[in-house]
This record gives structure tokens, sequence and C-alpha cells, in this order.
């Protein structure tokens, strides 16, 4: 039987919703068990949110100072040793994912499955190539432990359950690394919705203009509680920050509406935005390929079309 180890993505004490949906493709495995690995200088908080997750047996803590901050140096060499004994190790395909487990692939000696988006079998998986235009399914050795990221635009959220999982302290006797460091995290402070995880998103993208004028983006946005999204062309023509950059080399999103305003649709963006619920497109140009994929489409001056759509919607 499998046996299911996922790595918590958290930060300032909060576990990241990436994380229940990482624990939604562990359940489609049907294992035997499902736990989640919480490695922090103060673990209290976020085990007692992972442990509320559906689906969770046990979450494991590995308290140290050295995990004050998500270094995957410092990450990579514990989960490694905490994966003793399990089938596979799972881990969000956001940036944190991206950048540990390719770490902890390389100590256990396996090869990594990236982006898995369906579990066809305890060591088959879908994953999307190509910048999304291909679906391939892989195999992993089944004499090898399975360590995977989790597209997490393709699985919904694992709901909390009534029962909480139990919650259990685990030491790993590992040397650690002394050649990285942290310095410091620099972010965008915002009160609007995460963009990973909202179900509702506004993005700019050339068509904008400028950077003054992506306050129209904002604006519309605050209007229906979304978060703000943008185009690698919006984001390199320095309109908005990169970390609001939405596609491949972007962040993967999948919002019950995305509204795509002076966005061409590039295919670098789309890849970002195929698994949307509901897409709404404004463009002047008739002919962009972002209205091939839109559910709804504005033709227009979107500098028009957005007064009369925040006044529509009152």
């Amino acid at each position: 039987m499998s046996k299911v180890l996922i790595v918590a993505e958290h930060l300032d004490g909060k576990l990241n919703p990436s994380t229940a949906r990482a624990v939604s493709a562990a359940v489609a495995l049907k294992p035997e068990a499902v736990d989640v690995l919480v490695l922090s200088h103060d673990a209290d908080a976020i085990a007692a949110e992972a442990a509320k997750i559906t689906g969770v047996s046990r979450v494991l803590t590995v308290v140290r100072p050295e995990n004050a901050h998500p270094l995957a140096a410092t990450l990579a060499p514990q989960i490694a040793k905490a994966a003793a004994g399990y089938s596979h190790v799972f881990a969000p395909s956001t940036t944190f994912g991206k950048d540990v487990l390719p770490r902890v692939a390389a100590l256990l000696g396996v090869a990594q499955v990236s982006d898995v988006m369906s579990v066809e079998g305890p060591h088959t998986f879908k994953r999307p190539i190509y910048a999304g235009n291909a679906i391939i399914t892989v195999e992993a050795p089944a004499s090898q432990t399975v360590v995977a990221t989790i597209r997490t635009a393709s699985w919904p959220a694992s709901g909390n359950g009534d029962a909480s999982a139990s919650i259990e302290s685990l030491t790993v006797d590992v040397a650690l690394p002394a050649h990285t460091r942290f310095v410091e995290l620099q972010q965008g402070k915002s009160d609007r919705p995460d963009l990973q995880s909202a179900s509702k998103v506004v993005s700019g993208g050339r068509g904008v203009g400028s950077k003054e004028n992506f306050d129209v983006i904002f604006k519309l946005a605050d209007k229906i509680g979304a978060a703000v999204g943008a185009s690698r062309a919006a984001v390199d023509a320095g309109y908005v920050p990169s970390d609001l950059q939405v596609g491949q080399t972007g962040k993967i999103i999948a919002p019950e509406l995305y509204v795509a305003i002076g966005i061409s649709g590039a295919i670098q963006h789309l890849t970002g935005i195929k698994d949307a619920g509901t897409i709404v497109a404004i463009n002047r140009d008739a002919e962009a390929p972002i209205f091939e994929v839109a559910d709804f489409g504005l033709v227009g001056d979107l500098f028009k079309l957005i007064p009369e759509l925040e006044q529509a919607i009152g």
C-alpha cells in the first residue's frame, strides 16, 4: 500500500491553501496513509491547520531554528530523511515546491515527476508539456520513491473535516549545510485576495498602456473582490511587479472567474488560465487569440467599457 508524505507550504505562521490541494492528489492514490510534514521554528499553529484537512492521517512537525525561513538547501535534507518508509513525497507545484522538491529527488536518487494534474495509478500520472498544448502520461519506477510536484490548478482543495488528525513531533538526525543563509524576504503587501488561490481574478495586459493606467484594473478588482494578475508583457513593461504575472513563466491559476483586459492571449498566458471556470475578455482587437478561449468577449476600448461594467455592477 502507498504511504504519502506531503511537504506543507506555509508563510508567517499560516498554511498555504496549496497544501490542501496536494492532499487531494494524495487521496486520489487511495493510500494507506497521508501524512503532512511541517518544517518550521514554531509549528503549532501551522500543524493545527494541517490537522483539520480532510484525508490527513497525521501531521509530523520538525522544529528547528534553521527552519525559520524556507531555504531549499536547509529543508531538502530534512525532508529526504523524513521520507524513509514513504512510497510518495508530494509538494505543491508552486515557487516553494519547485525550489525544494528537485533537491529532495536528487538526495533520494530519483527523477522528479513535475506538475501532476491527474493520478492514473500508484506510479502513473498525467502532466502537461509544451506549454500545456499536450498532456502526457508518465510512469515512475515502482521500485523507487515517487517525488512529485502537484499542479494546484488541477486539484480542488481538500475540505476541513470535523475530526483532527494527530500531531506528532519528529526528530531528523541530519547535518544541515552552512553555505546558504537567509538574508531577507521582499514581498508585496496587499489586502486583496491571494492571486494563486483567489476565486476571482482580474488581469491586465499590454493594452492597458501604462503603470498609471493599471489603476483601472485595481479598481475593478476591488469592486468585485478579486485578486489582480497581469500578462508577461505588462510585467516586462513595468506596469506591475513580477509576482502578479500569470502564465507559463508566472503563476498557474484556476479561478472561478478570470477577466482578461487588454491581453492578446499568447499561448504562454493561456497556459496559466486553462483551468479557469469562466473567462471574460476585453480587447479592442476582435482577432485577438484570447477570444478563442473566452466564454464572454467584449470588443472595444477598455477605458470606456470598464466604467460601464462598474456602473452595471453597482
